[in-house]
């Protein structure tokens, strides 16, 4: 075209032949809207109609080429092509001729519309893959979030038109996946991820190296399409998985619940089972240490008794806590002075233990309702883990606070801490962290039974290595 004097002209007249604007009737235009010209001997023009306008096409004397054929074809219902041919020889393109080439045109227009077509139907197949395979990871039983996830981010590659330089990454609750080899693009296409009208995430693919511009960048309308059907089964798988997740949780804590109703039953029993015959034991060993003359090892071994029924007594006492079996007596109670009055007998072992103990009590605080002896154990079982938290000395903090609707306690250590997991796991009932003989696991469990009764709360902050506090949280006023 840039051969023509007016090459706007040669162009927008190119436009209306694909169009079907060219007007039939013209000598130098066919039925089927060919445009052909012969060609003189010393000049090169011609003029055509069209809807708009008359084209007046010229080239300048003595160029190169002397004829002159524009022959549309159509390619698809979509596209047409136009098949441009020139010539140095005059009267090379003669009229009974152009039908020939007509036809040729046609052929090369199926030929392009085939090869598309067979081009496209690999395109499909690579999505439809990419599709299946997603499924085939989805419905596999027993395979994680994590690692269904980066299964599908190398799933996703090769069903994109240009696999070898194609990565991808994608992004759910604030963790990444990437495919094998991953590497930032010069081009990307994104889509979210969407669950409940929220974005949970997205998936991104890009191309490492420059490609022809399609419809999106260098990205085909279809990829377009399939990385958006791709978010929403992701949606679903995520949909899907918490759903599992949240229904362990339940079944967990429905097993947890029966356990804990098992536990309790048992726990009452043998209490009360035990109490019995422990206070007997206790007793006899009381009348027999007032036996005069006894021998010193006889009575070592008496007080030996004693205080090994005193300590089954005080387990007993835990048990009916712990099933919420013993009476609980609401009076009006100052936490300052209850905590100051137990802490009294821990002062001595704090000091011998190299732990500084801290009093820090509001004042004016706000009468609260409670149990004081239940109070007193939450408390002496919350000095007791800091202390057994300091083994090498520390700080224990006690302190307490109070707003418009809650008087607060807090126990706070400087001692060895707890990750997440154990600080997850510290109100099970038997779970402990101490040695054979050194807890029975029922110390928070009570507590957690104690400050729910007494309509509290109770958190905790604590970190590895980085000391724990214990926030209890008590209603100014208890139904």
């Amino acid at each position: 075209a840039r051969k023509f004097k007016d090459h706007k002209n040669f162009v927008q007249l190119c436009v209306d032949i694909l169009n079907k604007n060219i007007h039939t009737s013209s000598k130098t235009v066919t039925k089927n809207g060919s445009v052909w010209f012969t060609g003189v001997k010393n000049a090169f023009s011609f003029e055509v109609e069209s809807n708009k306008k008359t084209y007046k096409i010229t080239r300048h004397i003595g160029g190169v080429f002397k004829s002159l054929a524009i022959i549309p074809f159509v390619i698809d219902e979509v596209n047409s092509g136009l098949l441009h041919l020139n010539s140095k020889r005059y009267n090379f393109f003669p009229k009974n001729e152009i039908s020939f080439f007509e036809i040729f045109a046609q052929t090369l227009g199926i030929a392009i519309a085939n090869r598309r077509a067979h081009w496209a139907l690999g395109e499909r197949i690579k999505e439809l893959k990419c599709l299946y395979d997603i499924k085939k990871i989805v419905d596999r039983s027993g395979v994680s979030k994590k690692s269904t996830l980066a299964k599908i981010a190398n799933i996703l590659p090769p069903a994109w038109q240009f696999p070898e330089i194609t990565n991808c990454m994608i992004q759910a609750d604030g963790l990444k996946y990437y495919s094998t080899g991953f590497v930032e693009g010069l081009t990307k296409q994104t889509s979210d991820i969407i669950i409940d009208n929220k974005k949970r995430g997205l998936i991104e693919i890009n191309y490492s190296e420059e490609r022809p511009e399609q419809h999106e960048g260098p990205f085909l309308l279809e990829e377009r399409h399939l990385i958006e059907s791709v978010a929403k089964e992701l949606a679903h798988i995520l949909e899907k998985k918490q759903n599992e997740e949240e229904h362990l949780i339940l079944q967990e804590q429905i097993r947890h619940a029966d356990r804990l109703a098992t536990i309790g039953q048992l726990a009452a029993g043998i209490a009360h089972d035990i109490n019995e015959p422990l206070g007997n034991i206790l007793g006899f060993a009381q009348l027999s240490q007032k036996h005069s003359n006894l021998p010193k090892d006889v009575n070592d071994d008496i007080e030996k008794i004693i205080a090994a029924s005193l300590h089954a007594r005080e387990i007993v006492k835990k048990l009916l806590l712990f099933v919420r079996q013993a009476p609980k007596e609401f009076k009006k109670i100052d936490l300052n002075e209850l905590i100051d009055k137990s802490l009294y007998f821990y002062e001595h072992r704090c000091e011998k233990e190299g732990i500084e103990l801290y009093r820090e009590f509001a004042t004016k605080l706000p009468i609260i309702l409670g149990d004081p002896s239940q109070l007193t154990q939450v408390l002496v079982n919350l000095v007791i883990n800091s202390i057994q938290a300091m083994p090498n000395g520390g700080k224990l903090t006690v302190r307490t606070n109070f707003d418009k609707t809650h008087v607060s306690l807090n126990v706070i250590d400087t001692g060895t801490g707890m990750d997440d997991k154990i600080k997850n796991m510290i109100f099970l009932p038997f779970f402990t962290t101490k040695d054979v003989n050194e807890g029975t696991g029922l110390g928070l469990s009570v507590v957690q039974g104690i400050v729910t009764a007494h309509n509290g709360t109770i958190k905790v902050h604590s970190k590895k290595a980085g000391g724990t506090r214990f926030e209890l949280l008590f209603p100014l006023k208890v139904n």
